[in-house]
């Protein structure tokens, strides 16, 4: 005892630890060998300087995307990010710290340090993992992984088809992923701990005394580093937004944060913002009343076609490439003409959250979509259930593989007396390989299958060939053109197949009594730079069409996917109350009653008459005049305080009404 504890011992731990070459050291010439915490350090900076490079490669690999930021504003992000980096390094390798800084001499030991050695090879090469598969998932979602990633598999995500497709198209990523774990691991096993630092057999008191101080000082400046600073809360995705645009948030974040962040973490949380109900549904409720005009008995058809952006409409784009755009949709092109159009926004950028948004008017204001939640587990309905008491045969068509997102449990837990998939199609010749049946033989499928309902029915069919690998069959191949972004040649092939649906349809003796809707569940990657901002990136179409009626025109309102249901049923004249977080596009008598919101990595997005802002929970970020500003570049936050306070105080209502509902289960009206 008293012996000072950094002297060389020739004794070593007993436990094989003392040998010249360190402790776990491995084979080959070390660069450094030292203390243990030393050695420990200068690995997790070697992970900092790996993640730091990974978020230079993701903004390289979607240069496209964030176009519109400057050099300077490029590096302030990349170095801000640094923040976000540090914190998740050491959430990550909390336990590689630990077991580095126990003031114990069992930690020299070989078997010892080759565990911990082992834990943060694999643990920080998943890591990176992580950030390199986002650097091209990003494309399809706009935002960082976040730990629903794992809801998302478990509710059949398809990844057993997904994960060798990317492989395949996306190979490169997957061979700098591996230069990046070799460089990981080659410069990792050169730093060594040094044998001086092994301490003598039996307790030292003065080693155990002045470690324990060591282990206290890391542990609290790792905490301080976890928590992101020693502000009031931990840094979260939402901090992010008091530094950039939602539309830029990904390129400040990096994936091992945000899915850790997003893990275990309570989703909703009790909103006060208006203390009396009262006084909140005087500014939002989602309580549509009833209509009383005398109910009408006809069918619904409702389709929803994959990844359909606004951007890919021909007649809706007349202003690209000056004038020559032609678009990748001529059938929907020409039954706009016969139809009521909405310049629509999706209340989310995933299928799985955009159909409970279109069927049910729920949107997913969270980390989360809304049918992974556990408050999915509650009582609500959709259009399907609220139809059904009036006698509608009610079903869902989707080619894919059953099970698919968890599709075929939602709709029946909301009112959906059939599902249709690729079990019940029961032909593997049209399977596509990837995601289901091709999208001109399931639409058949469909009509024909409709055709023997009885009516009135409430149908949805959602499509899927406009998916990533974007699958056009052989013969259409050298028929359909391609276009600037992959996905086009598919939306060509999916709106061919919605003309040759309609075609069927209109022999169909149900066909004249149908109002039919026309939507997508998301936007895809975007081209034009409306399409990539903050607001283009979630325009899609919204067309309703009912053959020889009046519903015909392109009104200037504002309209989002949570709009249809209360739209559907006030047109049918449903003469009972019910929840949706919607609008009725077809009440034009003031523009304040419409609006679009979205969440994406923290941050609510809001548009309404004319402006769009951006809130992180806490405060405001940005405010735009989309009329002025379409491309979101000037920031009017504190320069409109008028608006920005009335688009604050709708904003808070709507949260309150949603996170409250939902957490109470009071998303139907009791009867």
């Amino acid at each position: 005892m008293g012996r000072n504890s950094g002297r060389r011992s020739r004794s070593g731990s007993g436990r094989g630890s003392g040998r010249s070459k360190g402790s776990g050291s491995g084979k080959g010439r070390k660069w450094f060998q030292g203390n243990i915490l030393m050695v420990m350090l200068l690995k997790l900076v070697l992970v900092l300087v790996l993640l730091f490079v990974s978020r230079i490669l993701f903004y390289v690999f979607n240069l496209g995307y964030f176009s519109n930021l400057g050099l300077s504003e490029v590096v302030r992000l990349f170095f801000i990010g640094i923040r976000f980096d540090l914190s998740a390094l050491l959430i990550i390798n909390a336990p590689f710290i630990l077991l580095n800084t126990l003031p114990f001499g069992f930690r020299y030991n070989r078997l010892y340090q080759g565990f911990t050695n082992g834990f943060f090879y694999l643990i920080n090469s998943l890591a990176l993992f992580t950030n390199f598969a986002d650097t091209i998932y990003f494309r399809f979602t706009l935002k960082r992984l976040t730990a629903d990633i794992f809801k998302y598999m478990g509710v059949g995500g398809d990844f057993d088809k997904l994960i060798p497709q990317f492989l395949h198209d996306f190979w490169y990523i997957a061979v700098i992923w591996v230069v990046f774990v070799t460089i990981l691991i080659y410069v990792g096993t050169r730093f060594a701990v040094a044998s001086s630092g092994v301490k003598k057999k039996g307790f030292d008191f003065q080693y155990f005394v002045v470690n324990t101080v060591f282990f206290a000082v890391i542990m609290a400046l790792s905490l301080i580093g976890i928590r992101g600073g020693l502000q009031l809360r931990p840094i979260g995705l939402a901090t992010a937004g008091n530094y950039t645009s939602a539309k830029n948030l990904p390129l400040l974040l990096n994936t091992p944060f945000s899915i850790a962040r997003s893990l275990n973490k309570e989703t909703l949380t009790t909103m006060k913002y208006y203390k009396k109900e009262n006084d909140l549904a005087k500014v939002y409720t989602p309580l549509h009343e009833g209509k009383s005009t005398g109910f009408k008995n006809y069918n619904v058809m409702i389709i929803i076609l994959e990844s359909m952006s606004r951007e890919h409409i021909g007649s809706l784009n007349h202003s690209l490439e000056n004038g020559r755009y032609q678009g990748f949709t001529p059938f929907f092109d020409s039954l706009m003409r016969s139809g009521l159009y909405f310049d629509a926004f999706a209340n989310g950028k995933t299928s799985i959250q955009g159909i409970p948004a279109v069927l049910s008017g729920i949107p997913s204001l969270m980390n989360e979509s809304f049918i992974q939640s556990t408050y999915a587990t509650g009582k609500f309905t959709s259009i399907a259930g609220l139809l059904k008491p009036r006698g509608y045969t009610t079903a869902f068509f989707h080619g894919g593989t059953n099970g698919t997102m968890g599709f075929d449990s939602y709709t029946k837990l909301v009112g959906f007396d059939h599902y249709y998939g690729r079990s019940e199609y029961n032909n593997e010749k049209d399977y596509d390989g990837k995601w289901g049946i091709r999208d001109e033989e399931f639409f058949q499928y469909t009509a024909k299958t409709i055709n023997g309902f009885k009516q009135p029915f409430a149908a949805a069919i959602f499509s899927l060939s406009s998916h990533h690998p974007y699958h056009v069959p052989a013969k259409f191949i050298n028929i359909f053109r391609t276009g600037k972004l992959p996905i086009q040649q598919s939306i060509i092939y999916a709106d061919y197949s919605l003309g040759e649906f309609f075609h069927a349809a209109r022999h169909m003796p149900w066909y004249k009594n149908t109002l039919f809707v026309i939507t997508s569940d998301h936007t895809s990657e975007g081209y034009y730079p409306y399409y990539q901002s903050d607001v283009g990136q979630y325009a899609i179409p919204l067309l309703f069409f009912k053959p020889g009626s009046d519903l015909k025109g392109k009104p200037d309102i504002i309209a989002q996917q949570t709009d249809i249901m209360p739209t559907v049923l006030n047109y049918l004249g449903y003469d009972k109350n019910y929840l949706a977080f919607g609008a009725d596009l077809f009440d034009s008598t003031s523009a304040e009653t419409h609006f679009s919101i979205h969440f994406i990595s923290g941050i609510y997005g809001l548009m309404k008459e004319g402006f769009y802002l951006e809130f992180n929970g806490t405060r405001s970020t940005a405010l735009y005049d989309l009329a002025k500003d379409p491309l979101q570049s000037r920031n009017l936050i504190g320069k409109d305080k008028e608006v920005q306070a009335k688009m604050e105080l709708f904003l808070n209502a709507y949260i309150q009404q949603y996170n409250n509902r939902l957490i109470e289960n009071r998303l139907e009206v009791d009867d």
